[in-house]
């Protein structure tokens, strides 16, 4: 049973624009800790972006200016701005138990979706 789907992945040069979409089951988006993560090839999955439930946004340095988190209801975004080579990627949706530093206690434990490739080149 899926319970949390991206879209929006793509290719684009450097420089470019991509807005990533989640949606799922609003008891996920309503109960636990949203974010994306990303993984490169060859590389561990790392954290992107969380926010919060008061809509507290935090990002990763890499990305700090550049993407901007955004949650509507049971939906979730990313834009990414002023893509890089180095963004290239799977971007993963997560609703997790623990993010950005909070505990979720409602939360029953950790969803992903199964990711959307963003491939930028230079």
């Amino acid at each position: 049973q899926v319970q949390l789907l991206e879209s929006g992945g793509g290719s684009v040069q450097a420089g470019g624009s991509l807005k990533l979409s989640c949606t799922g089951s609003a008891y996920i988006f309503s109960t636990c800790g949203m974010g994306w993560y990303r993984q490169a090839p060859g590389k561990e999955r790392e954290l992107v972006s969380t926010i919060k439930r008061d809509g507290t946004r935090a990002y990763v340095d890499s990305v700090k200016g550049r993407f901007t988190i955004s949650q509507s209801n049971n939906k979730l975004y990313l834009q990414m701005n002023s893509l890089k080579p180095e963004d290239t990627a799977v971007y993963f949706c997560a609703g997790r138990l623990r993010s950005g530093g909070y505990y979720y206690a409602d939360c029953p434990g950790d969803y992903w979706g199964q990711g959307t490739q963003v491939t930028v080149s230079s």
